[in-house]
């Protein structure tokens, strides 16, 4: 039977390649009713000649009109859009709007194939770039296929989002979600894997607010959809910093998560074990013997016992781009957060251990506080810090600046480490001619005692230290040692304790039943009464 409209269609389509016209393509694409004429004309002979069970002979229509090759000598292949191609027939053809579940699963079969082509940019480079509009001389922002796609989909959840028909509250009268709204989290689902694929968590933040606002209360849906919803808004937080939102709404996918779904408990758990981390709670052994957390053990439990032992030498290394676990780290997007955010509890445990080595106990019954030295604590940040940068710290000079690695290597930096009185350009390096004037002479840049005492003032401001900092003498004093005894315990506070004492149970994105949320309500005062009446 002939199909003129299919024809047609994949001969524009096939035209448009030819061009590498990306544009066009993607604005041929309809995804959604209503129809134009051309459409409905096409799914209708889709319908007759190209059934369900005629599957084969439509990716052979497809691959005999549309170029399976690019032109030219370093022509890439074009068979994964054909297989998109036929994927988008599929759709169009048996989509029905009322069965927003199986709409679903087919949006995902088009969701996967557009991530697997936006994994291949040598396929799909000529399609998915935006040219200038006439008359322009620069061309717009470039929009990936998975972005393009994403953006399609967000207007269907926007229609689910927005739907107004029935009650207020959007629940029927069993109390669940009824229209259109049935489909929110299932398209936003949709768009949030591919936002996150893309790294357009602007975009994200859109979705969330839209259903902070407007949705039904998040337990109402099935656990699949929460679980994947709360996966991606703690993803969202955690990329945000907020990692105490992090923690909260990753802990509640973890929960809610099917305990068969090893892949999927794996993803959450990487996220969920570092803001854990980042809070100042390590993961318990067990925790490493789950099947989702294979092999997390060697990862995350030498970074814990260096941030517990103050290490900062260890931790520098365990963090370095060249470190062994460097590659799995940013693999996940992880290993920026951890350097930075994990510091300040690399300096708490510092100045404990510090305290544990030389620090005054004082005496309570005399009213006189228990100390630390802050250049006791100097002296340690130092020696680890040289240790850090591979440097030789000579016995009986804690002050020593030889640039000379212990292990025989030298420091990346090794040209402009060195002493600043030597007159000997053997001892102290090479320095281009250019830079003579621009370069300081003074060695590393190691710690100083501004260093401590702001370190030590911003840990006292967090509450991860009790007490107060004496400038002139250069000690810290710790509060507090009537009502708690020993002073260690005093001086320095559970560190997640602290940290989870000062975050709020409200996270924004997350609609829970009964709360009250933040920003975008609509308050009607038609009808109340004047100040003072």
């Amino acid at each position: 039977m002939a199909t003129p409209t299919i024809d047609k269609f994949l001969c524009e389509i096939a035209r448009f390649m030819h061009e590498k016209n990306g544009t066009r393509v993607l604005n041929y694409l309809h995804y959604e009713p209503p129809w134009p004429p051309l459409y409905s004309q096409m799914i209708t002979e889709l319908k007759k000649v190209y059934p369900v069970f005629q599957h084969d002979n439509l990716e052979k229509k497809c691959t005999e009109t549309l170029p399976t090759e690019e032109g030219g000598d370093g022509g890439g292949s074009f068979t994964s859009f054909i297989s998109f191609m036929v994927a988008y027939f599929v759709f169009i053809r048996d989509v029905d709007v009322s069965q927003l579940l199986e709409t679903h699963n087919k949006l995902k079969a088009l969701l996967g194939l557009a991530i697997g082509l936006d994994k291949r940019p040598d396929l799909v480079a000529n399609l998915t770039s935006r040219e200038a509009t006439a008359g322009a001389e620069e061309a717009g922002e470039r929009v990936t296929l998975a972005e393009g796609s994403a953006n399609l989909i967000r207007e269907a959840f926007k229609k689910c989002a927005s739907e107004r028909s029935g009650n207020v509250s959007g629940l029927d009268s069993n109390g669940r979600p009824e229209g259109r709204r049935i489909g929110i989290y299932l398209m936003a689902n949709v768009c949030l894997k591919l936002f996150f694929h893309c790294r357009k968590l602007r975009s994200a933040e859109q979705i969330f607010a839209l259903i902070y606002q407007q949705s039904p209360p998040l337990s109402l849906y099935p656990a699949a959809q929460r679980t994947t919803f709360l996966y991606y808004l703690g993803r969202y937080h955690f990329a945000n910093n907020h990692f105490y939102r992090a923690q909260l709404s990753l802990q509640a996918a973890y929960n809610q998560c099917h305990r068969l779904a090893a892949k999927q408990c794996r993803l959450i758990l990487i996220y969920l074990i570092t803001s854990n981390i980042i809070l100042g709670r390590f993961p318990k052994p067990y925790v490493y013997e789950k099947t989702a957390a294979r092999r997390f053990r060697d990862k995350f439990t030498p970074i814990c016992q260096a941030i517990t032992r103050g290490d900062i030498a260890s931790f520098r290394a365990l963090t370095d781009i060249n470190s062994p676990s460097a590659a799995w780290f940013l693999h996940w997007r992880i290993l920026l957060q951890i350097t930075n955010r994990c510091e300040v509890l690399l300096w708490r445990s510092l100045a404990r251990r510090t305290y544990l080595l030389s620090g005054n106990r004082g005496d309570a019954a005399n009213k006189k506080a228990a100390t630390l030295s802050m250049e006791d604590v100097l002296i340690l940040a130092i020696f680890l810090e040289k240790r850090a940068l591979g440097m030789e710290v000579k016995e009986g000079n804690r002050d020593s600046t030889s640039h000379h690695s212990t292990d025989g290597k030298q420091h990346t930096n090794s040209i402009f480490i060195f002493l600043p009185n030597s007159e000997d350009e053997e001892q102290h390096g090479y320095v281009d001619p250019d830079l003579v004037d621009m370069v300081d002479p003074s060695g590393p840049d190691l710690p100083t005692m501004e260093t401590v005492e702001s370190m030590m003032a911003s840990l006292v401001d967090q509450g991860l230290l009790h007490g107060f900092i004496s400038h002139g003498q250069k000690r810290f004093a710790i509060k507090g040692v009537k009502q708690q005894s020993p002073p260690l315990r005093a001086g320095f506070p559970n560190a997640w304790a602290t940290l989870s004492a000062k975050g709020s149970d409200e996270v924004p994105g997350w609609v829970r039943e009964g709360q009250k949320r933040l920003g975008g309500t609509v308050m009607h005062l038609s009808n109340a009464r004047p100040v003072g009446a």
